[in-house]
């Protein structure tokens, strides 16, 4: 009796044991930091979306910073920040990337076709830049611009330029301004064109189109990348293997997107989106 008892309290033991390195394994994963860029809506989501998977299928904890673009890529290089999903290449983030591109892995591209230029509602007759002079009267004479300075708007300024847009003026205002116009607009039915990029919610909301550029002014399609510190792969192997796949398209991006537009916030979007996407999520951590 004496050692059926001492086996028993043996095989407790042991079982405590296990059950104590298991969970000392899942407190040993390492915390995550992964940045994105304060105020774009699409990297808000994606970062959002990201970090949720890697906390309720992964069980990391994970810390979103918002930062500002260089800060981002300089965190990534130094070690500060894990990753970002947040890259614009080739263009927007170039500069920073030829810099730091001996710092950082990119580990794959989450969104292909993100884009700047003009856009106006699918309903407009206008279908290039250049058919602007002649439908100017419909759009009040005005192209609907965001903050002065901002690349889009560099561009659209170019624009006129380049196609002689002697009727039309570039309005600056604001990102919140301009989708408040275009809100409006739609309302109505009403000719616009605005100063935007893709991916953003209001493609999710709206039938929009961009206007041709054969000139290119606005240049060539971009991509978001996922660019990652070159430790990350050995810090957290299975979290770097589920950011190299990560990869969705402009209307998935867009429903979280418009999803925070009306209301909610960032980590509830991305947790309603996950419930509702198992399969797409599995795909990802395959």
């Amino acid at each position: 009796m004496r050692n059926l008892k001492t086996l028993c309290l043996q095989g407790l033991g042991v079982a405590a044991l296990a059950l104590g390195m298991s969970t000392a394994m899942a407190a040993d994963k390492p915390s995550l930091k992964i940045g994105y860029v304060n105020g774009w809506d699409d990297s808000v989501a994606v970062t959002h979306v990201a970090g949720e998977i890697l906390k309720s299928n992964l069980g990391y904890s994970v810390t979103l910073q918002p930062v500002e673009p260089a800060i981002m890529w300089q965190g990534v290089a130094r070690g500060d920040l894990d990753a970002t999903l947040s890259a614009w290449l080739p263009a927007t983030h170039g500069e920073y990337f030829e810099k730091l591109k001996d710092k950082v892995v990119v580990l794959g591209t989450n969104y292909q076709g993100a884009k700047i230029g003009l856009i106006v509602p699918d309903y407009v007759a206008a279908k290039t830049i250049e058919d602007l002079n002649t439908y100017s009267k419909e759009f009040d004479g005005k192209i609907t611009g965001i903050d002065a300075g901002a690349g889009v708007m560099r561009r659209a300024e170019e624009a006129i330029k380049e196609y002689n847009l002697s009727e039309i003026k570039l309005m600056p205002s604001s990102g919140p301004a301009m989708a408040t116009a275009l809100t409006r607009a739609e309302k109505d039915q009403k000719a616009i064109v605005v100063t935007g990029w893709i991916p953003h919610w209001m493609f999710a909301k709206w039938k929009l189109r961009f206007l041709e550029d054969p000139k290119k002014v606005f240049g060539d399609d971009e991509r978001v990348d996922t660019v990652a510190n070159p430790g990350l792969a050995t810090k957290a192997p299975d979290a770097a293997a589920f950011l190299k796949k990560i990869s969705w398209s402009g209307e998935e991006v867009g429903s979280v997107m418009l999803a925070i537009r009306e209301g909610a916030k960032p980590e509830d979007a991305a947790k309603d989106w996950v419930a509702k996407n198992p399969e797409r999520v599995a795909s990802w951590l395959q």
